[in-house]
Formats: structure tokens, sequence, C-alpha cells
């Protein structure tokens, strides 16, 4: 199928690794201009390189910025002044107990996850609306809607995506911009794996078992009863963002396993 993204324009911020990279990778298989990013030249260049070598794109570049530092993401603006697909994908996540989250903790989250993209989306959307093509996406979580009680502070960011993203939506009618989240559920990316493969070795486990005692005992409603694959999430991330879903704007859009009880 051919989904229509020759020559877009579009940036993923946090995609040297995980969901935003495979995302990248099939953004450039389809023929787009991509923009990769990450907080390190070394980590980008790698990134961009290892994407032209797969798709033989030569159209991938790469911008270096820090979303936790307001100068990088100015300099990041100005090196990319306008895009027609704007994926916000970066994030930071950690495992911490409720009462040892700190204010400095919260807000570091809120910027990170939630203000990043909301800068970004401040620029580039009025540019979409002018020229009345655009696709701007969310990278939430099921974690938005079943806040894991393990890290309160990262749910609440993602339940904040979900809610920026409706609201830009509104803004769209009329035209031909769309607006959506989409909602990975647990989802092997490097950190994950780098995390289970040391739960593994310190219960002298096999991944395998820490991934079946996972979904038994903290996410048992998961169907599928295994991670996803960033492949699995970037599919949908891909379609999304293209030409071909013109229909689906505002939307809150499930790749997350069955994880999530109740038709809607």
């Amino acid at each position: 199928m051919d989904l229509q993204l020759k020559d877009k324009v579009a940036l993923i911020t946090g995609s040297t690794a995980g969901i935003g990279y495979a995302t990248a990778k099939q953004l450039a298989h389809e023929g787009a201009q991509v923009i990769v990013n990450g907080r390190t030249q070394q980590r980008v260049d790698e990134a961009v390189k290892n994407i032209i070598q797969a798709t033989g794109n030569q159209q991938v570049k790469g911008v270096v910025a820090d979303f936790g530092k307001k100068e990088q993401i100015d300099a990041l603006l100005a090196e990319v002044p306008e895009v027609d697909i704007l994926i916000n994908n970066v994030a930071i996540f950690e495992p911490k107990a409720f009462a040892e989250i700190s204010d400095e903790d919260w807000l570091r989250f809120y910027e990170i996850n939630v203000l990043s993209g909301v800068r970004l989306s401040r620029v580039y959307f009025g540019k979409m609306l002018k020229k009345n093509w655009g696709r701007i996406i969310f990278i939430s979580s099921e974690s938005a809607i079943q806040i894991p009680d393990e890290m309160i502070h990262y749910g609440m960011t993602k339940t904040a995506q979900i809610a920026v993203a409706r609201g830009l939506a509104e803004l769209t009618k009329g035209s031909n911009v769309t607006v959506n989240s989409v909602l990975p559920g647990p989802t092997l990316s490097e950190g994950v794996g780098g995390f289970i493969e040391s739960l593994a070795k310190g219960q002298n486990k096999t991944t395998d078992q820490i991934e079946a005692d996972f979904f038994k005992s903290v996410r048992p409603t998961s169907l599928i009863q295994r991670f996803l694959t960033v492949d699995e999430v970037a599919n949908m991330i891909t379609y999304v963002a293209s030409p071909l879903a013109s229909a689906t704007n505002g939307a809150a859009i499930r790749a997350e396993g069955g994880l999530l009880k109740g038709a809607f």
C-alpha cells in the first residue's frame, strides 16, 4: 500500500532508539524526508546512518536537542522552521514510589513529556493550518488511562498529552490538518529491554520468564500477553501520519495489545 508520504517532511522527537527510531525508519521507507532527533550528536549520527543504510533514502538528517533544555528546543526550531508531520515521541519514565516523587521530579516529567510537544506544536501548528495540511501525533501510552501505581507521575503526563492533542484537534475544523494520540502498550524498546535483562539476571531467570511474570501479575489484562515490538507501534503511527488517515482526527488510538478493557 502506498501511504502517500513521499517527500513529506517529518520530525520525530526522541528517535535514536525505540518507537521513535522504528517510526523514523518506516517513514523513510515510505519516501518521507525524515528528521531524527536525540540528545547527543553521536547517537543522532548513528541513527541517521543506520536508517539511510536500511532504507536507501538519502533524505534523512538529524538534529540534536535535549527537551529538558529550552534553549536547545529553540535552536531546533530555528534549524527546522517547518514540517509536514510532527511526532511528539520524546519521553522519560522511571518507576518510583509516589511518596518519593519530588516536586522536581513532577516538573521534570511534565516539561519533557508534555511541554516538549506543546512547544513544538505551538510553532508548527499554525503553519500547517496555513498550508492546509499537516499531522501532529502525540505518543501517549495505555498508562494515560490505566495509571500505573509504580510511576504515577509518568501516567499523569501521558493523560495530559491526550488532552493537549484533543484540544488542538478542535482547532483544525474544516482543514486537512489532524491531531491525534497513539497509545502504545508495554513495548520492548531499548530501555525496557535493558531493564528486563537486569531483572532476569538479578532473579536468576530467563527474559521469557520475566516477561511471562510481568503479564501475569503487573499487566494481566493484556490480550496478547507479551511486549509489543517497536515496529508494531510504528506501523500505527506511520499510518496515522499519512494522507490515508484523513478521517482520523482528535482520536486516542490504541496500539496496546488489548490491555485496556472496555469497548471505548
